[in-house]
């Protein structure tokens, strides 16, 4: 789901908009439920995260509320021995109190009436919103499912199908058919698969355990807006367990901010118009910066003699840069024209290689998950008859585990190579660590961690 205002960095569930992953992850889902991530999708590894579902909070800015009342709604925490009558009470409390909030905030009473009158506290939203996943799947295996046979096969089907909405959203937007379609069967199946978790019970029990209680209290507000609005019936706001609704999994704040009512019948119904889910997929990748008639990337094969610190997203040059530095299409084809691509090695110097550009980050923007915006540009790539990925992905390798990275951040930091705080999370920091390892014994310097390179470092 895009994740703009997607949920703060605990790993959820993922998938991603509006998420994804949560990669959580969502989740993302989410994610897929993308943290909040998408329905559907694989769970994208637990980062940063990100909007439409997936950026952290303040990635998409929101349109303007009313200020906020004085008196803020009391957020108590929720304890798993707690009774259940007692919780159950003080989530009636606290509904009463959102009510007037709600109202001070100039929803109208019918609105709040339909939207709270049967609020109910979810004990597995609660259960679900606290889960840490252990284990991250490395990109082969999440691929292995984002981009399976049938989804390409459903993708094809589905672009047949809604040739015409799409073909109208890419001339309005500037957004291919095939990258909205992709993003559809990631975040929900092609709408198998979107939640059937009421939105305003998610987004309330969220708000009220207290966890993230500010950032639910404001997606649960905006909810309600979308309900005063007129686009669509509480009962039938559903989505996932993270708030992330419809076929494409947006957040509240971000269906506020880029829905789009493309049908002409004046509602914004992102659960039952597809002309609506696939407009609304399209003007939030337009907005995020997607750039007409640009590849997102492609993948390429290095020079000899690499430096792996230049394969960071933050590392940006022209397509041309690269050219000249020796990275060719792994096709023989000229590069295509980027002015700010980055190398991308998701499985280390043993793996495939991509040179991606500002679409790829737009991407990034619906779930910050780089899994997920390779699954997104590579599904998107088969629906429309390309290949796949050329080089083979290095499946002997054994990922590390959130407590074993750890473990490797504690003995990289113990033997002078500064990672920062031990956290389970391969972020830029622990990558730039490992490679300062790496060179230290003479082993090629990709940052990438395996078992095998955790037992070496952990060695005397």
């Amino acid at each position: 789901m895009p994740r703009h205002n997607a949920l703060p960095a605990a790993p959820l569930r993922r998938s991603t908009v509006l998420l994804k992953h949560w990669r959580f992850t969502s989740s993302a889902a989410v994610l897929c439920v993308s943290l909040a991530g998408c329905a559907s999708a694989p769970r994208p590894e637990p980062p940063a995260q990100t909007l439409a579902k997936v950026q952290p909070p303040g990635a998409i800015e929101r349109p303007a509320e009313p200020p906020a009342p004085p008196t803020p709604t009391p957020t108590p925490t929720i304890t798993p021995s707690a009774p259940v009558d007692q919780e159950r009470a003080g989530f009636a409390r606290w509904i009463e109190t959102f009510r007037q909030e709600a109202l001070q905030a100039g929803i109208s009473p019918p609105t709040v009436a339909s939207a709270l009158d049967g609020a109910q506290l979810l004990p597995q939203v609660i259960e679900l919103d606290r889960s840490q996943p252990e284990f991250t799947r490395p990109p082969w295996a999440y691929l292995d499912t984002a981009v399976s046979a049938v989804r390409i096969q459903q993708g094809r089907a589905k672009l047949a199908e809604h040739r015409s909405a799409l073909e109208s959203a890419a001339s309005r937007y500037g957004v291919p058919a095939e990258i909205i379609t992709a993003i559809w069967g990631m975040e929900s199946n092609y709408g198998a698969h979107f939640g059937s978790f009421r939105t305003v019970d998610s987004l309330a029990t969220l708000a009220y355990e207290g966890r993230r209680s500010d950032w639910a209290r404001s997606e649960l507000m905006a909810a309600l807006r979308i309900i005063d609005q007129g686009d669509i019936a509480a009962d039938r706001m559903v989505g996932s367990w993270a708030g992330a609704m419809g076929h494409t999994q947006f957040l509240p704040s971000v269906f506020l901010a880029y829905a789009v009512d493309a049908d002409g019948d004046g509602h914004r119904d992102i659960w039952g118009s597809i002309p609506d889910v696939i407009a609304s997929t399209a003007n939030f990748l337009s907005r995020m910066g997607w750039r007409t008639g640009r590849p997102w990337g492609v993948e390429v094969r290095l020079p000899s003699g690499f430096d792996y610190e230049r394969a960071e997203l933050a590392v940006r040059h022209p397509s041309t840069q690269w050219a000249a530095d020796g990275v060719q299409s792994i096709d023989g084809q000229p590069l295509p024209e980027l002015d700010a691509a980055s190398i991308l090695v998701p499985a280390g110097s043993r793996g495939p290689v991509f040179l991606v550009g500002p679409n790829f980050r737009a991407i990034l923007r619906y779930n910050n998950s780089t899994n997920y915006a390779l699954g997104v540009g590579l599904l998107a790539r088969q629906i429309g008859g390309g290949p796949g990925v050329s080089a083979p992905w290095p499946r002997d390798l054994q990922p590390l585990t959130r407590a074993q990275t750890k473990d490797l951040q504690d003995a990289l930091n113990t033997k002078g190579f500064a990672v920062g705080t031990a956290d389970g999370v391969m972020g830029p920091a622990t990558r730039m660590g490992l490679r300062r390892y790496q060179q230290s014994v003479g082993l090629v310097a990709d940052g990438y961690p395996t078992l095998d390179l955790l037992q070496r470092v952990l060695a005397p």
